[in-house]
């Protein structure tokens, strides 16, 4: 009679959890700085600016008493909300828009094979690697009604008599704005497209060309699919720097009183600088910083820009 020995292995989950736990402790001292950085600085701001939210605050800086939801309720009953939020929209659509198809096109031509193609891609990049104050303040002055070069120009040839004042109004405030953050948004965007347009396998444009599809077919069908990631993580970032710019409008519209050019960073400027209420400002920011996390959870679902990578 023959006899057999069975050996019970240990549980799977078990070795899993244990291999997981000394997975996370070898890991600690690689991620454990970077974590503090995290901590000091993005969680501690972040909660310190929820809790003064809370608070009542006095113009000096003083910390009164507690508010509860007061400060929300202020900030949702001010007229000037509507019209501000009505702003940010159209500056964060326009531009992220804008941008990406411009440098949809720009990122299709440079990476074609042309004489100076190092030189100009080079060129593509200097508006990027400026100061985005620097740059604003160039446009700002030369749209000057009285100085201004871009008036002298319109004026010489003939489609202005006489300077305009674009920075002075609302409207044509906002607009040059918009014109200003796509210039500066472009390289970064273009060289992401680039970069996602030289990773397309050389192969599957031929068997495209073989299989009998134009150009049009080629680049609509074969060419943007393989840029779907490149693509929505430039939006994506796109989304966030506009959002949550303040050097382009503060140049461009600071000038311009009452809230009719004010997105939701300029207006937190102007009540914390002009009103001295920090409670209020802490409020926007709040309320600024939940429609971003909303938007970027919503995009981020959907889109699912790391799915390929």
């Amino acid at each position: 009679m023959s006899t057999s020995l069975q050996v019970t292995p240990a549980p799977a989950k078990r070795r899993k959890r244990g291999n997981d736990s000394q997975s996370l402790l070898s890991s600690v001292p690689w991620i454990g700085p970077a974590l503090l950085l995290i901590l000091a600085m993005v969680v501690y701001p972040a909660g310190y600016m929820i809790y003064n939210s809370t608070r009542k605050i006095s113009s000096v800086g003083t910390d009164l008493h507690s508010v509860g939801l007061d400060n929300f309720v202020t900030v949702f009953q001010d007229p000037a909300l509507p019209r501000i939020m009505i702003n940010t929209v159209v500056w964060v659509l326009s531009v992220v828009v804008i941008t990406v198809l411009l440098s949809l096109a720009l990122a299709q031509f440079l990476n074609k094979p042309f004489p100076g193609r190092t030189f100009v891609r080079m060129a593509v990049i200097v508006p990027w690697a400026a100061s985005v104050v620097m740059t604003t303040t160039v446009f700002y002055y030369g749209l000057d009604p009285n100085y201004g070069i871009f008036n002298k120009f319109f004026i010489d040839i003939g489609l202005m008599d006489e300077g305009f004042g674009w920075t002075k109004n609302a409207v044509p405030a906002m607009l040059v704005s918009i014109v200003v953050a796509i210039f500066v948004s472009i390289p970064f965007t273009t060289y992401t497209l680039l970069a996602g347009m030289q990773a397309i396998p050389e192969e599957t444009l031929e068997a495209a060309r073989v299989d009998g599809a134009g150009k049009w077919k080629t680049y609509i069908f074969v060419i943007l699919p393989q840029l779907r990631s490149a693509l929505a993580v430039a939006a994506l970032i796109n989304i966030i720097n506009v959002f949550n710019n303040l050097p382009i409008l503060k140049v461009m519209t600071g000038s311009i009183p009452g809230n009719s050019a004010d997105t939701l960073m300029t207006y937190i400027f102007k009540v914390l600088q002009f009103d001295r209420r920090l409670d209020i400002s802490s409020a926007l920011s709040v309320v600024n910083f939940a429609i971003v996390v909303v938007i970027v959870a919503i995009y981020v679902k959907s889109v699912k820009p790391m799915q390929e990578i």
